[in-house]
């Protein structure tokens, strides 16, 4: 159990300044400087070269790669805890620290000297990542450290960082450093009280005017600080309910019972009143708790019985083992005295009881009198009391004032539901816990704290949590809503509910109410009842209750939400708010007022709240230079809760609709107002519900260089139709592009998705990128349903609604052959259709687009890129619950099937139609598929005929049997059977060569065996059972080719035992890749993806080539993600995705133009150009041999001395008449020349 901690008296605080943190602030200053980093995830280097356009189709709202490891599929916390955010390189924004609850404002602490001493955080958090802190705390961006602030408690609403004053200035609802609600950080000195020592209500915003001085607003009336009752020590503590022991108690009956002293106020000795030490001997009485608290005063009766009594004692508390210090009244001189160690206790009878006041008010759940010296034979006491001034009201009734008190207005709890005592773990008190089952009612349990309050006055009230670290309840945590009747006056007896959180970390306490609180009395009693938030979506709810407290407040008055502080100044004086422009403006206000916002922009500081004056409304402005006002159009017809300025435009956000002299209409809970210009202009036409805050944030939207955006957070469910805008359907959450002057959600542009909640920004953070806190999905890009893939994401010219539930008539899991039944949503499927010349992208699913003409297009979606990338349907004869989940073209008809239904030409359709895309138009339509459950799910064209075959859940092609799957002849126009021996169910189809077919699912080959992978020979007409498909666990959900010529096959689908499996039938033998796959996995689709850079080669997979999952993947240690890579050993996430309402989606199918997967970048030439080019290459060898023959042969020539032979006639004629005739003849009788001789 840990000890009490409170918001303690003024009278009894310490200054804080530990040195610890000195040193924590030194280092952080001189760590070194580098920007916020994240980790690169292993390239996945698909060839993507020899496919043409690639396409995705699923069940998103928004796509991203997955390149770095902070990435994930996981939704925004919708439990009130978020995290410090920052953005990825990709866009993607990823948590750098995790908190339990709301960070509710960050400021920059530039110190005097000009060192960045890091990011003051503040909020109402317990924890941030894995330290336990409160409130508040500071952030090193250079390191991503976090360094806890301790000394608060309680919620931290605003900071300002000053580097003037080098201070930081925190506001909110909390206490410590010897301040309520309001105190400085200075420096490296740690927390300062500041002159005026807080406010009497919380503090929501502070800002700084023009003038130097800071402005705080809030919900206060005065400056002011806890004080103590004009009664103190007032509340009784429970001794009642402790465990009492003894050491050296009498044997003597009657009196040795430690037990006998407690609810004991008469002081009358006596057998069973009296409690007696054993002769001659010290003894110690001890008291042990279930809960801790804080005494004040200890009030001892001493016994008399037989001359006996107590004359020294010391009282110890624990578990710390300190001996307190005590002030009491001598009864003997009527003087002031002190003890520690022997506490004198007189042993005048006429004394009925002495009072002893702590010096030092400390957190106790344990005490130990010991005695040490006494009166006659032996110690002992009539009586105990032990009181304090905290006021509580305790949900178990045992810690609560007891009744043997004789209080007539005791503090008291009533419990309702099924309510159960929890042990105290780490906190300061056992508490109760109800366990809840959905659905959540505001009757499933409640608690009434009625307190004991005996002087009325202004309070402070706080609901105290104990955290769901230690007890385990974290993940069933949920808000509870409590509501109070303060006063006995009718019309102020009641305050608005608060909702709150309980998914807190560690022990907290939330301050619920600051005002007004009627004392006890016969006709009225304060009280407060916590119930459960009705309807919140946690299916087991762990509710817990343990205590309410109340502090009075002393104030000084004089001030209604706004208060001007000159740093310069050492004090404080009431007679100043008279001089103060800004206290005066507040004081113009109506009672009951509040600001909620303060932005500064030049000499002029805005005020937006709930207030009203003469001049202004809810918002006005203050010229901090001259002292002047200006109404800003008379302000808002309703509260302004949060504003965000940049330049010269002040956006905000609130609950109103327009301005208060209703000059300008559209302003629905969002509005801009032009500082320059002074004048109002609407977002839009603005949100259906009040906008909470209003955050900048950074986004490239047109071009590399970002630019800032609005992000808007409230209670709203849909951004308003405007101009030619439709509205748009959100969960809280929009974002205002100003440059585009429309929302982010409506922009066809490739930029991100982002949805969640965003609390606060910092977009100025020097050397670093901007920081957010928030809980926030985000994607790379925004694409709803389909998305391109090439070195980048990107989105195909069309406008796909957001996805929405499927209706009933939508296909489930269940009849694609799957185990899950719920219902397909979406793009399931797409085609490029490049026949003829065409240039088509048709994308089918369950959705709604929005055509070219502005028409609503339903399930099945034609995109013409030859006529301007027109888009269209197919017209309102399909009905729009149907859903396409296979599609295939051949020539110039589409084949697509699925649940589909509908009126063709007067002629019923269903599972299957047929449209003409030359014509764009219907065919005659195949005679429909019925029986089973009348769908298709897979569609398969032979090549070599350009028969279509289909595959799914059907017994009947129009009047043929043909069940589970059928062909159409596109030859003949007519169905067919392929082959009579088969029968079941068909998941998946495909061509493993030009005549065997492969069919998944769960099927009977010849009445008989059952499969769940079968084959079709097409040139004999006959099926079989796929080899090896015994040793497969369950129906094949998918298959796709392991290798180009279909002897290798990969299967997916879903085994006995409900998991899922991936196997790889090799040509001989089938091979799993394991079990490594987690629940809730659903593989939709399987594909061979050839590498730009091979991995270490695996007996699954190639070194050159790798296996992609899409579908809803989950992995070990990651979670779930959309496109799985799977090398043969581990398994990467690839694509991850976004959706509407908070839930990761879901990549149905990836879609090609060209089906080259086993084909690398690397060009391979068509065999009959390898055999030209080989022999052109050895003519041109044969020429050069022959060249290099003649050349040597011409070079022996000259060596031997051979000389041409003339060739001209003129040299011929010449040479015959020098050569003179009997020359010619002389040789004509000699004969030949013999043999050379050696």
């Amino acid at each position: 159990m840990r000890l009490p901690f409170w918001r303690r008296h003024a009278a009894r605080r310490r200054p804080f300044s530990p040195v610890s943190l000195l040193l924590t602030i030194t280092s952080l200053v001189t760590s070194p400087a580098s920007a916020i980093s994240f980790t690169p995830a292993p390239a996945a280097n698909l060839d993507l070269s020899q496919l043409g356009r690639v396409g995705v189709a699923g069940d998103f709202t928004g796509i991203s790669l997955f390149q770095f490891e902070e990435q994930n599929e996981r939704p925004f916390n919708s439990n009130g805890s978020e995290a410090l955010l920052a953005r990825l390189p990709n866009g993607v924004f990823a948590p750098i620290v995790d908190t339990d609850a709301t960070i509710q404002t960050m400021c920059t602490f530039i110190m005097s000297d000009g060192t960045n001493a890091g990011v003051v955080i503040g909020g109402n958090f317990t924890s941030l990542g894995d330290l336990q802190s409160t409130a508040i705390a500071l952030f090193n961006p250079n390191t991503s450290t976090v360094t806890p602030l301790p000394g608060l408690s309680g919620q931290v609403n605003a900071v300002l960082c000053d580097q003037d004053t080098n201070s930081v200035y925190v506001g909110g609802s909390f206490g410590g450093a010897n301040s309520t609600n309001a105190v400085a950080w200075v420096g490296t000195q740690g927390w300062t009280n500041l002159p005026f020592a807080g406010f009497n209500g919380p503090v929501t915003s502070i800002t700084k005017a023009s003038n130097g001085h800071i402005i705080f607003g809030g919900s206060f009336t005065g400056l002011g600080n806890a004080s103590l009752p004009s009664t103190p020590d007032s509340q009784v503590i429970n001794l009642s309910s402790a465990s009492i022991s003894s050491g050296s108690s009498t044997t003597t009956q009657g009196f040795s019972d430690p037990k006998n002293i407690v609810c004991k106020t008469s002081g009358a000795d006596g057998a069973g009143n009296t409690w007696l030490l054993q002769d001659d001997s010290p003894g110690f009485w001890q008291a042990t708790f279930n809960y801790g608290f804080r005494p004040s005063k200890l009030r001892l009766y001493n016994t008399h019985q037989d001359g006996r009594g107590t004359k020294t004692w010391r009282f110890t508390a624990l578990p710390i083992n300190g001996i307190m210090n005590f002030t009491y009244i001598d009864p003997a001189t009527g003087n002031n005295a002190s003890c520690t160690s022997e506490c004198p206790l007189s042993n005048d009878a006429n004394v009925t009881f002495q009072d002893f006041h702590f010096v030092n008010i400390i957190g106790m759940n344990e005490f130990r009198i010991d005695i040490s010296a006494f009166y006659g034979s032996g110690g002992g006491l009539d009586g105990i009391e032990l009181f304090q001034n905290d006021i509580f009201a305790y949900a178990i009734n045992d810690f609560n004032e007891p009744s043997c008190a004789g209080l007539q207005f005791g503090s008291q709890a009533t419990p309702t539901g099924p309510w159960v005592v929890t042990p105290s773990h780490s906190s300061t008190s056992e508490y109760l816990t109800a366990q809840l089952s959905s659905p959540i009612t505001n009757s499933s349990a409640s608690i009434v704290f009625t307190p004991d309050i005996r002087q009325s006055g202004n309070y402070s009230v706080s609901v105290y949590t104990p955290g769901c670290l230690p007890d385990g309840t974290c993940s069933s945590r949920g808000q509870f809503v409590i509501t109070g009747q303060m006063t006995a006056v009718p019309t102020n007896k009641t305050f608005a509910h608060k909702t709150l959180y309980q998914t807190n970390d560690y022990d907290k306490y939330d301050i619920i109410y600051s005002g007004m609180i009627d004392a006890s009395s016969s006709s009225f009693r304060p009280q407060l009842t916590m119930t459960p938030l009705a309807g919140q979506s946690v299916p087991n709810m762990t509710f817990v209750a343990q205590r309410v407290g109340f502090i009075l407040m002393d104030s000084t008055g004089g001030l209604n939400g706004l208060f001007e502080y000159d740093p310069s100044s050492s004090s404080v004086n009431i007679s100043d708010f008279t001089n103060s422009a800004f206290d005066q403006l507040g004081a113009s206000f109506n009672a009951g007022s509040a600001v909620n916002v303060l932005a500064t922009s030049g000499d002029v500081t805005f005020i937006g709240g709930n207030f009203t004056s003469k001049t202004a409304r809810n918002i006005v402005a203050m010229n901090g230079k001259d002292a002047t006002t200006q109404s800003l159009d008379g302000g808002l017809n309703g509260e302004v809760d949060s504003m965000f300025l940049t330049g010269t435009s002040l956006f905000v956000g609130g609950s109103f609709n327009g301005t208060l002299d209703n000059s300008v209409q559209g302003l629905d809970s969002v509005a801009v107002y032009d500082t320059a210009k002074n004048t109002w202009n609407p977002l839009g036409a603005g949100v259906n519900g009040r906008v909470l805050k209003v955050v900048g944030m950074t986004m490239n939207v047109t071009g590399s260089t970002p630019e800032v955006v609005v992000s808007v957070n409230g209670d709203f469910n849909q951004l308003q139709a405007f101009g030619n805008n439709s509205a748009v359907s959100v969960s809280g959450f929009g974002v205002w592009v100003p440059s585009q002057g429309n929302w982010l959600q409506n922009l066809q542009l490739p930029v991100e998705s982002v949805n969640g909640i965003l609390s606060t920004s910092m977009l100025d953070i020097t050397g670093n990128n901007s920081l957010y806190a928030g809980s926030l999905s985000s994607a790379t890009l925004g694409a709803t349903g389909a998305a391109t893939v090439s070195n980048t994401l990107g989105r195909f010219p069309v406008k796909i609604q957001a996805p929405t539930a499927a209706s009933s008539g939508g296909l489930s899991k269940r009849d694609t052959v799957t185990s899950d039944s719920s219902t397909l949503a979406g793009v399931v499927t797409g085609v490029f259709d490049t026949n003829n010349g065409r240039n088509m992208t048709i994308l089918g699913g369950h959705f709604a687009a929005t055509a070219t003409d502005g028409s609503t297009i339903n399930n099945l979606l034609i995109l013409d890129g030859s006529n301007n990338d027109n888009v269209f349907g197919v017209g309102p004869q399909i009905q729009a619950n149907s859903t396409f989940v296979a599609m295939a073209v051949q020539g110039d008809v589409l084949f697509a099937g699925g649940n589909v239904s509908g009126t063709v030409d007067g002629n019923n359709v269903n599972a299957l139609i047929t449209y003409n895309l030359a014509s764009k138009s219907f065919n005659t339509q195949p005679p429909a598929l019925n029986g089973g459950n009348g769908t298709v799910t897979s569609i398969a064209i032979q090549t070599t005929t350009g028969n279509v075959y289909v595959g799914g859940s059907f017994a009947r092609a129009g009047g043929l049997g043909c069940p589970g799957v059928c062909f159409f002849s596109t030859a003949s126009q007519q169905w067919n059977q392929p082959g009579n021996n088969i029968d079941g169910t068909v998941s998946s189809l495909m061509w493993a060569s030009d005549t065997i077919l492969l069919a998944g699912g769960t099927l009977k080959v010849n009445s008989t065996a059952t499969t769940f992978l079968a084959k079709y020979d097409a040139s004999k007409q006959v099926w079989d059972s796929y080899p090896g498909s015994d040793q497969l666990p369950g129906p094949v959900d998918v298959i796709t080719a392991g290798t180009s010529d279909g002897s290798q096959i990969w299967v997916s689908g879903t085994a006995s035992n409900g998991s899922v499996y991936l196997m790889k039938y090799d040509g001989s033998t089938w091979q799993s890749a394991g079990d490594t796959l987690r629940a809730g996995t659903q593989i939709r689709g399987l594909q061979i993806f050839s590498l730009t850079s091979s991995h270490d080669s695996t007996p699954l997979v190639n070194s050159n080539e790798i296996v992609m999952l899409t579908g809803s993947i989950v992995l070990p240690t990651f979670g779930s993600a959309s496109a799985v890579l799977f090398n043969g050993t581990t398994f990467t996430p690839y694509a991850l995705t976004t959706n509407s309402g908070n839930t990761a989606g879901s990549i149905a199918h990836i879609f090609t133009e060209k089906n080259d997967f086993f084909n690398t970048g690397s060009s391979q030439l068509p065999l009959v150009f390898v055999v030209l080019i080989g022999l052109a290459i050895s003519l041109a060898l044969m020429f050069l041999i022959v060249l290099a023959g003649l050349f040597l042969d011409r070079l022996r020539k000259r060596r031997e001395g051979y000389v041409p032979a003339p060739t001209s006639m003129y040299d011929r004629g010449s040479g015959i008449q020098r050569i003179p005739p009997h020359e010619l003849l002389e040789g004509l009788g000699k004969g030949r020349a013999g043999a050379p001789h050696v």
